[in-house]
């Protein structure tokens, strides 16, 4: 059955609904660590730059608010406002959308909670890739729960070890104390499902020393 045509201004009231309950949930976890006004300006700025990027309207006040969590939460981090529990990890790509994906759910899934992983991108955002997030199914891993987000300077302030995939990436200010990593591994962008599994067990093997060094299992 087709479904009945709304007119643009619905769902442009939807998206519009979407955005402010978004809002109104970041304020709600974030006003008392931040100011209010400051939960605004950063909710703002990552709908803008959620916005330049995405090309369903309704989503984008969802994306802009996980977005903002992780700015937020990172920025109170890196401030003091709120205590890290484990060590915090940060891989950056150029389109946050196949290596990063793809190490930061394999980390997920051999480190557990002995480790908090994120991504983000130094170049255009793009979806993760379906043929790298079919090869992540293969050993177990999922990263159909991630989206593609911006690189932000929250983010950079509050990792303590930054692992760049490849010098595709650019020059990034590395915050002072903080670790970083280059991982020049092959890009599974547009890749055939082989040559993308062949990529992942180069991604397996520096993952997992990587959290043998950082978060060890505990002794029985």
């Amino acid at each position: 059955m087709i479904a009945p045509f709304r007119p643009m201004s619905e769902f442009h009231a939807a998206a519009e609904v979407n955005r402010k309950a978004a809002l109104e949930a970041v304020h709600k976890e974030f006003d008392e660590i931040h100011p209010p006004e400051r939960v605004d300006e950063i909710f703002n700025d990552s709908m803008a730059q959620i916005e330049r990027t995405s090309t369903v309207e309704s989503y984008v006040g969802t994306l802009a608010g996980r977005l903002a969590r992780e700015r937020l939460r990172a920025l109170a981090q890196s401030e003091g406002k709120l205590a890290k529990d484990v060590p915090e990890v940060l891989f950056v790509a150029v389109h946050d959308s196949g290596r990063g994906q793809m190490a930061a759910a394999l980390t997920r899934m051999y480190a557990g909670p002995r480790l908090s992983v994120s991504t983000a991108a130094t170049g255009e955002v793009q979806g993760v890739d379906p043929v790298v997030n079919e090869a992540l199914l293969e050993v177990g891993a999922d990263a159909a729960d991630s989206y593609s987000k911006p690189l932000t300077r929250e983010m950079l302030d509050a990792a303590d070890v930054i692992v760049t995939m490849a010098r595709s990436v650019g020059e990034i200010a590395i915050p002072p104390g903080t670790r970083r990593l280059d991982w020049r591994v092959g890009d599974p962008g547009g890749a055939e499902l082989e040559e993308v599994r062949r990529i992942r067990q180069d991604i397996v093997t520096r993952v997992e020393a990587l959290v043998r060094e950082l978060a060890p299992e505990p002794a029985q």
